[in-house]
C-alpha cells in the first residue's frame, strides 16, 4: 500500500473527534458553491455521516481523508475521492485547506501527491479528475502543477451570487 504521509502531513481516516471541524467547514456559506451545497448540515447529520465513514471505498464509492499536520497534529483540511468507479478505474478529487493561514504552504500539493500514489498504486485507478470553477485560480494552478490537464469547460455552470461562472474539467491520466 502506498503511504498516505510524508514528513509534514498525513492523510488519515475520519474520526468521531472530527465532528466540530466538519461542522465548521460544511456550514461555511463562503465555500458552498464549491460543493453545490444549498443548506446547512446539522451536527446530527454529520455525526451519522461519521458513523458510516468506515465503509470501504468499494461500498461507499467515496473516501474522505483528513489532512493533518504531523507536528502538533492539527487538522488543516480534507481531501476526497468521490464518484469512485472501479470498473472504469477513475474517481473525482476534491480538496479543502480550511484556514487561510495554512494555504500556500504546500500542504495541498503534498496531500494531492499522497492521494495520487494511493489512487494509482493501491486502488489501481487509471485516472483522476476534478471540476474547478473559473474564479478559483489557486486550485486551477494547484491541479495543473500536479499534471492535471484542462480537457473541458462547462459554460455558465455555477451560480455564485448574481453571476454565472464556468467550470473547468481537469484530468490526470496514468500512462
Amino acid at each position: 500500500m502506498q503511504t498516505l504521509e510524508n514528513s509534514r502531513i498525513q492523510l488519515r481516516a475520519l474520526e468521531p473527534e472530527d465532528l466540530d471541524i466538519l461542522y465548521l467547514w460544511e456550514n461555511d456559506p463562503a465555500i458552498w458553491h464549491l460543493s453545490n451545497t444549498l443548506t446547512p448540515f446539522s451536527k446530527y447529520t454529520l455525526k451519522k455521516y461519521l458513523e458510516q465513514a468506515h465503509q470501504d471505498i468499494f461500498e461507499a464509492k467515496q473516501l474522505r481523508l483528513v489532512i493533518q499536520k504531523k507536528s502538533g497534529s492539527s487538522v488543516i483540511g480534507a481531501i476526497d475521492l468521490f464518484d469512485f468507479d472501479p470498473f472504469n478505474q477513475r474517481a473525482g478529487v476534491g480538496i479543502l485547506i480550511g484556514s487561510e493561514d495554512d494555504r500556500n504552504q504546500g500542504f495541498a500539493t503534498e496531500a494531492l501527491e499522497s492521494l495520487r500514489g494511493y489512487a494509482f498504486g493501491t486502488l489501481g485507478l487509471k485516472q483522476l479528475y476534478c471540476n474547478i470553477c473559473e474564479d478559483n485560480k489557486e486550485s486551477l494552478n494547484l491541479f495543473i502543477k500536479q499534471g492535471y490537464i484542462i480537457t473541458g469547460q462547462k459554460k455558465d455552470w455555477i451560480k455564485k451570487g448574481d453571476q454565472w461562472l464556468s467550470e473547468y474539467f481537469l484530468q490526470l491520466v496514468r500512462i
